[in-house]
């Protein structure tokens, strides 16, 4: 998969134009890439158009137009977007009530490294996760993490050959899994395969 360039964006004019167009067009797709591991956890898988959707964002909130700065955001999200081998999402844990999420966050550290994908017939892919920077301690997690999912040329083909996908966490007391996701986000995810 291709990564974003400057010539991809809109400029800040024309993105106020077609902006409510765009983000109608872009959550529309989002529905079928958010995948609810349980009540409070959920993967929100990534694809050009998505990160697209969020460097222009970006750019509109800070009123970014100048090369460096529009360059500092596509270096920053380019490496969200799938290279065609793999599956690449924000996970996040999701509670209303900041004093309940802290909590919870307390008892989860390492729970990054236990969120996973599987191609049936296949065994489980762990996230690779937080390759920016650290976000779990000993003592907690963060609500927030990015991942990426490594798939063999088998398991891609797999998917391609509408074999279903499960996901889920491995985790003592958190335990959580999708058998199987739903066809239009199983579609939505080979559609990120080379």
């Amino acid at each position: 998969m291709t990564k974003l360039k400057r010539e991809d964006l809109m400029s800040l004019e024309e993105y106020s134009e077609k902006r409510a167009e765009f983000r109608k067009e872009v959550l529309e797709l989002k529905k079928d890439r958010a995948i609810a591991l349980g009540e409070h956890a959920t993967l929100y898988f990534e694809n050009e158009l998505t990160i697209r959707y969020q460097i222009q964002e970006m750019l509109r909130i800070e009123k970014i137009f100048d090369a460096e700065g529009i360059n500092e955001e596509l270096g920053a999200y380019n490496p969200l977007i799938p290279d065609g081998c793999n599956w690449k999402a924000t996970f996040m844990i999701e509670y209303g009530d900041p004093e309940e999420r802290a909590k919870v966050l307390a008892t989860l550290g390492g729970v990054e490294d236990k969120v996973w994908v599987q191609v049936d017939g296949f065994e489980k892919v762990y996230a690779i996760a937080n390759e920016d920077m650290e976000r779990s301690t000993e003592e907690k997690t963060s609500a927030v993490h990015f991942m990426r999912f490594e798939l063999t040329s088998d398991m891609a083909q797999a998917v391609k050959d509408n074999k279903n996908i499960s996901m889920g966490i491995d985790y003592t007391g958190f335990n959580q899994s999708v058998n199987p996701i739903a066809e239009a986000s199983r579609v939505s995810l080979m559609n990120d395969l080379a």
